[in-house]
């Protein structure tokens, strides 16, 4: 294949604009942000397991109080009715005594009952402590990811305002190499990492950093400037120029 040597020096322009967008796109995906939203991403999801346990737990607590709750009123209630017949004097003397023993069972099981109502609201009051703290955390960590969130937007647009430049830039100087080197050159790139030319720089191929030895020197050095020249080495593209060393 030939094509003048501009031709292929632009071939070297393209591959450096190409070098770019690899840049670009590298840094797009190493952005810090991404790695604080995944790891913001993992702490919120964590918070709300346990805010949704949290919330359980008072919810469960909430009706075990309002079940103790109404057996302490119960009791109240019988203990009342009770006390309601005694003071009245209507029943028997032995049915009297009955009650009295009753309202005395009655009270200690309402004493009881009472300390169950106290144990079950603390607990409950722990609970909303908990879910007050939980709340509060989840906000925090929700903001920071919000936060995180805008500055890689904002990161991503920057990078995508760049690729958008460097890749009009590309296709106008692609535009002025031939079909066929482009069509080389795009194979190339493909097959060897993102790199399908490289410039020979003092007898050393800037695609794979090996020298030429001294036959391989001769060889480029009676090649025809026109003529597209391989790496013997990576096989790539090698462009010569003014500081080639030859």
């Amino acid at each position: 294949m030939n094509a003048a040597p501009a031709d292929q020096i632009r071939l070297l322009d393209v591959q450096a604009l190409d070098v770019r967008l690899q840049q670009l796109a590298h840094k797009r995906r190493s952005l810090p942000e991404h790695a604080e939203i995944e790891s913001l991403t993992k702490d919120l999801t964590q918070l709300r397991d346990l805010l949704v346990a949290a919330q359980t737990e008072e919810s469960d607590c909430g009706r075990e109080q309002t079940k103790a709750e109404q057996d302490v009123d119960q009791v109240r209630q019988r203990a009342a009715r009770d006390q309601q017949r005694l003071d009245s004097g209507a029943a028997s003397p032995k049915d009297l005594e009955n009650l009295q023993r009753e309202l005395v069972s009655l009270a200690k099981r309402q004493g009881d009952l009472e300390e169950i109502v106290l144990e079950v609201m603390e607990r409950r009051e722990s609970v909303q402590e908990r879910l007050t703290e939980l709340n509060e955390r989840v906000s925090a960590v929700q903001a920071k990811t919000e936060d995180a969130t805008v500055r890689r937007d904002a990161a991503e647009g920057g990078i995508a305002a760049e690729e958008a430049s460097v890749e009009k830039e590309r296709e106008l100087v692609a535009g002025t190499v031939p079909a066929d080197l482009m069509k080389l050159y795009e194979k190339l790139r493909v097959q060897q990492g993102g790199v399908g030319a490289a410039r020979l720089y003092q007898r050393r191929c800037e695609g794979c950093h090996i020298e030429l030895n001294i036959t391989e020197v001769n060889e480029v050095r009676a090649a025809a400037k026109d003529e597209v020249l391989r790496c013997e080495n990576c096989r790539r593209i090698l462009v010569r120029t003014s500081e080639s060393g030859l």
